[in-house]
């Protein structure tokens, strides 16, 4: 896995629980004490902010109702490397529990990251959380690609544990034991890679497939064997379906025709094998 990291510019690549007593609502959100320091809630705006900056406060809020109990938003996960040079950013789109977002952030602590600043927005019963993340140990974005995934998965398996009810809109919850998709995505149906020039330098590779786990490393794994340059990444999940997007180069330049057609077929053709096909021999 080190060879493949390496592919990634370091400059330029930019994807104890908490009871359930402690959800948020407008008559106890004054009341819990677990919040950390970082954590302060503008009630006007219904944005928490985090910050080490910040001081230890919670202001009383007033969350929007769920209008309706059967809706379930759509679970979306974000890894954007394109946007902060400084941090890697994650994005959540999801439900209103203040429980998962600390919980999160702790899981995050334990693979050795640190969350820099972060806002959360809560609209009805959806709830859009961004960080900045840094590296412990260097205090700088994160890079390996297989971390970038263990940030995925680690989020998204604690989505699902406090929102058991997203299971069926995720592919991981067959993958961390919760409830299956009602339905699984036919691959083939589901796949499309689309590589256009972004100036003279670098190319734009846009991959939209069925999720499943390990399917960055895989796709950084097989530009690395074509020796493609990945530049940047922005890992997208949402619900059943992946969307990523690359910025790639090939010794400095924009990838030509040829070689963009070499790229596409060797992501098509490893993306849309059957699973059992992985340990055959």
């Amino acid at each position: 896995m080190a060879a493949v990291a390496g592919f990634f510019s370091p400059l330029s690549l930019r994807r104890s629980r908490v009871p359930d007593h402690a959800l948020i609502s407008p008559s106890s959100a004054t009341r819990h004490s677990f919040l950390p320091s970082r954590f302060h809630f503008s009630p006007k705006k219904n944005i928490y902010c985090a910050s080490p900056d910040v001081a230890d406060s919670l202001e009383s809020a007033t969350l929007k109702p769920n209008l309706d109990d059967d809706y379930v938003p759509m679970p979306i996960v974000i890894i954007d490397q394109d946007s902060d040079i400084d941090s890697t950013i994650v994005k959540l789109s999801f439900g209103d529990r203040l429980g998962a977002l600390l919980d999160t952030m702790k899981a995050l602590k334990d693979l050795g990251l640190d969350v820099a600043k972060g806002t959360v927005t809560t609209e009805g019963s959806v709830t859009q959380t961004k960080f900045h993340i840094t590296q412990q140990n260097t205090g700088r974005k994160v890079e390996e690609p297989d971390m970038l995934e263990r940030i995925r998965l680690t989020i998204i398996n604690n989505l699902l544990k406090y929102h058991p009810e997203s299971s069926e809109q995720l592919v991981m919850g067959e993958v961390f034991g919760v409830k299956a998709p009602r339905k699984k995505l036919d691959v083939d149906i589901a796949t499309h890679i689309q590589v256009k020039n972004d100036g003279p330098h670098r190319s734009l590779l846009s991959i939209e497939t069925a999720d499943r786990p390990g399917l960055l490393l895989e796709i950084i794994k097989i530009m690395s064997d074509i020796n493609i340059n990945v530049e940047s990444a922005v890992i997208d999940t949402e619900g059943l379906i992946a969307k990523d997007k690359f910025h790639v180069s090939y010794r400095g330049a924009a990838l030509n025709s040829s070689l963009s057609e070499v790229l596409s077929n060797c992501l098509r053709y490893y993306l849309r094998r059957p699973e059992t096909d992985e340990d055959s021999y």
